[in-house]
């Protein structure tokens, strides 16, 4: 009797084809009769039983050839690839008994191919929750809409800890209705895990320091704050003080090395209050604390890591001692946000390092009120230019001797949409720190150049225009160029041009404001040198500065305004510079911030020639300027 699954056998195959094949010979034409299209028989073909039994079981032979050649290529491109998968591959019978496991299978688990076969699919879990899942798996597969499913579990490994895997259940069709055999292919998951660990680390981790970096910093900070705890936040930021001098000259690798040191330090020094130290951006780190202190519990630790970190660390035999900048901000969480925190500690940090830098400021909201303003004004300077905000006025520069306006010193202003009107003490620093000096500095000049031009052509005895040059602006290397298109644009003589700079600027380092002098002298631009003292005239003589006029200003003038003792001392003084600045060759002299009449009288008996302040009126837009100058003392050009 023939099994469930095995090929009919070919000769039965012809004996019932040849019998139902005569039968029907028997009762009509059938296939042994065919008729021609129009209906008419073809004549009858005579076969007898054994000759057509014979045929028959020779087309029978051949179909089973091709069917068991076909059976047996399958089997082989199956087994083969059974073989060489390197997914493990674990057959079952009907009843979850493991008959056969693949190579990769044995070679994932250390297990021998006899060590599993005729046990349970559960001898695979390592725990009884693994060998749960695995049987749930297992018996949906008896369901109508039966799918592959894949579940993560933890297996049984013969020599080493438990491995973490991918398993998909399935089942190879049985022989039978309801004799499926449940398959199981396990995936290592071990190498994927470790892969992902890597990666989570690197997205959390700085790979230089090892400390969390400002993407788990950020979440950390999150955390707190929504935890809704009544304990306190410290949170502290540092910046390395000087840091470019290490990498610029000691190599890249001594950085490198002086920030792992910083961060091991920083470790150890803030051990408690549940710290997060971690590393957010180049010489940048920041500590998170957590739990009941004091402002001054904080400061403490502050300055015991200052103090350790300024214990020269040795590099290649040079000791770098490392000095930070600190900003601190110590609050409670209620009410608070990651954004508000965060940039309150980078405006704290922000003032210490102005405020000389190795330093620690606490935060205070008066403070961070004025910084936020000042901040968010220097973040805007540029928009501001753009949409003709800023605008040039004209503070004048009266002879002490006939009260006429013999120079007019132009300031530029800006009309800002919040703040109102601001000054360059308002703005001038911040204009500094976001590189828009130089662009504000060009329009200054256009803009005073521009309207000196027009006076000039309008009045018979026009005053004469000064810029005064921020210090980034008088060292811009371009600054020649600038004050050449300017000159030719405007068409303004450049004898009536004066560009006023300070020692500050003649002794920076970072340009060459000397050769920029000496040009702009050349082009018949008179130099005028603002100065605070006889030592800021001794430059002149140092660096054979071609300066035609000298401006008076600061303490010195302020001083002649009181009735005291120090108002005698500055006269002496102002006598003094006089006579230094004559010996020169500069004969005139002006004064700046000349606020009342005394000072003016003072200073006009002292030899001072002219002053600009209060006294002799405030600022004034051009418009203002074209009515001062038609006054008395001034004739309009018919």
């Amino acid at each position: 009797m023939p099994h469930p699954g095995d090929s009919p056998d070919p000769a039965d195959v012809a004996h019932r084809w040849a019998a139902h094949l005569i039968d029907t010979h028997a009762g009509n034409p059938g296939p042994l009769a065919p008729s021609d299209v129009d209906g008419a028989p073809h004549e009858r073909v005579t076969v007898d039983r054994d000759t057509l039994e014979q045929v028959l079981l020779s087309v029978a032979r051949e179909a089973d050839g091709h069917a068991r050649r076909a059976a047996d290529a399958a089997t082989r491109r199956f087994t083969d690839l059974y073989s060489v998968s390197p997914v493990g591959m674990v057959l079952c019978d009907p009843d979850g008994v493991i008959r056969d496991v693949n190579p990769a299978l044995t070679h994932l688990l250390g297990f021998g191919a006899a060590d599993l076969e005729g046990r349970p699919l559960s001898a695979l879990a390592a725990s009884d929750a693994d060998a749960a899942t695995l049987a749930d798996a297992v018996e949906r597969l008896a369901l109508p809409a039966r799918r592959p499913r894949r579940e993560r579990l933890t297996v049984r490994h013969a020599r080493d800890e438990p491995r973490r895997v991918r398993v998909t259940v399935t089942a190879l069709t049985g022989d039978t209705e309801g004799s499926d055999h449940p398959v199981l292919l396990v995936e290592d998951l071990s190498e994927f895990d470790l892969l992902s660990e890597t990666l989570r680390k690197q997205n959390t981790r700085d790979p230089l320091t090892g400390l969390p970096n400002s993407y788990h910093f950020d979440n950390q900070i999150d955390t707190t704050l929504g935890a809704g705890e009544a304990a306190r936040i410290a949170l502290v930021y540092l910046d390395i003080d000087g840091f470019r001098v290490v990498n610029d000259g000691l190599g890249p690798g001594a950085g490198n090395y002086v920030l792992q040191h910083v961060a091991r330090k920083l470790e150890r020094q803030f051990a408690v209050h549940d710290p997060v130290v971690a590393r957010l951006s180049g010489d940048g780190f920041a500590v998170l604390m957590r739990g009941e202190f004091t402002s001054a519990e904080i400061i403490d630790l502050v300055e015991d890591a200052t103090a350790e970190l300024a214990e020269p660390v040795y590099v290649d035999g040079t000791g770098v001692g490392v000095g930070v900048s600190v900003g601190i901000v110590v609050t409670r969480p209620s009410g608070r946000t990651r954004e508000d925190l965060q940039r309150a500690a980078e405006i704290t940090l922000h003032r210490a390092k102005e405020n000389g830098k190795a330093q620690w400021m606490l935060f205070e909201s008066d403070l961070d009120e004025q910084d936020r303003r000042r901040y968010a004004i220097g973040a805007g300077i540029g928009g501001g230019l753009e949409n003709g905000e800023f605008t040039v006025h004209y503070e004048p520069t009266v002879t002490f001797h006939d009260d006429r306006v013999a120079v007019v010193n132009a300031v530029l202003r800006w009309n800002h949409p919040e703040y109102g009107l601001l000054g360059p003490d308002e703005f001038g620093a911040l204009a500094d720190t976001t590189g828009m000096t130089a662009a504000l500095g060009d329009f200054l000049l256009t803009r005073a150049m521009t309207d000196a031009a027009a006076w000039h052509d309008e009045f018979d005895t026009a005053p004469d225009l000064c810029v005064r040059l921020p210090t980034r602006f008088a060292i811009d290397p371009n600054l020649v160029r600038m004050v050449r298109t300017r000159l030719r644009e405007t068409g303004m003589p450049a004898g009536r041009l004066r560009i006023c700079t300070d020692s500050a600027a003649v002794s920076d380092p970072r340009g060459e404001v000397l050769e920029t002098l000496s040009v702009l002298a050349d082009l018949d631009v008179k130099v005028t040198l603002a100065v605070a003292g006889t030592a800021d005239l001794d430059l002149v003589r140092t660096h054979h500065l071609p300066v035609g006029f000298v401006i008076l200003c600061g303490p010195l003038v302020d001083a002649l305004g009181a009735d005291t003792d120090a108002a005698a001392r500055a006269q002496r003084h102002v006598s003094a510079l006089l006579d230094q600045a004559a010996s020169l060759g500069i004969g005139r002299v002006g004064a700046d911030g000349v606020h009342t009449a005394e000072q003016a009288e003072r200073l006009r008996a002292l030899g001072v020639v002219a002053g600009r302040g209060k006294q002799f009126g405030e600022e004034v837009d051009i418009d203002g300027l074209r009515a001062l100058l038609s006054g008395p003392g001034h004739d309009a050009r018919s």
